[in-house]
């Protein structure tokens, strides 16, 4: 299919490109660094930032994190994600 916007410039205020589903993992980084999060089933969800920090967060579903971890913890994470980049 045609796309006219094939050679635009992709950066964090243009549309996500590709997204996956996230699974949460304490060993192991995201296996790309997204531009935001989207809530698919409200819970909880620990975040780790490219630092080390990690930061527990109640999330609704249909929410968008406008956030980009390094790794999405397993140990506290009960919601399920999906990550656009």
């Amino acid at each position: 299919m045609p796309d006219p916007f094939e050679t635009d410039y992709v950066n964090l205020t243009s549309p996500a490109v590709a997204h996956y589903t996230i699974t949460p993992s304490d060993t192991a980084d995201l296996p790309v660094r997204p531009r935001a999060l989207y809530v698919n089933v409200a819970g909880s969800v620990v975040l780790q930032d490219a630092a080390g920090e990690t930061v527990s967060y109640e999330v609704g579903a249909g929410a968008v994190l406008s956030i980009r971890p390094a790794r999405v913890m397993s140990t506290g994470t009960t919601a399920q994600l999906v990550a656009w980049y």
